[in-house]
């Protein structure tokens, strides 16, 4: 099955948990379990170690509010993009979180995931 054939129901009753779950371990610092839904070609074209500097390190990716507003969603090809709004608990402003979902061997996973 095509992720994009799901309802905006299902794709919610997906993308929302692994949301929640990226804030949260992202704000605990723990990459291991931040990476364990990235699909493979993901985790392939990451470089680990300037990753794993900028999430040690970053500010806005450590104080993540676990408030955050659904925005929509994009259906293209192979792929779902879900849309948040983000705020952080240090930095005042608002941010606009992307999680890119798609199906890989069977499973949903994440194909991208940023802040901007």
């Amino acid at each position: 099955m095509n992720i994009i054939e799901h309802t905006d129901e299902e794709l919610l009753a997906i993308a929302h948990p692994m949301w929640t779950d990226l804030i949260t371990y992202s704000n605990k610092g723990q990459y291991g379990k931040f990476i364990r839904k990235f699909s493979y070609d993901l985790l392939l074209g990451l470089n680990e170690m300037e990753l794993g500097k900028q999430f040690a390190k970053s500010e806005l990716a450590r104080k993540l509010s676990d408030k955050w507003d659904y925005l929509g969603i994009i259906r293209r090809g192979e792929h779902v993009t879900v849309l948040y709004r983000v705020r952080s608990s240090a930095k005042e402003g608002e941010w606009l979180g992307r999680l890119v979902l798609g199906y890989e061997k069977g499973e949903v996973r994440i194909f991208a995931a940023s802040i901007f």
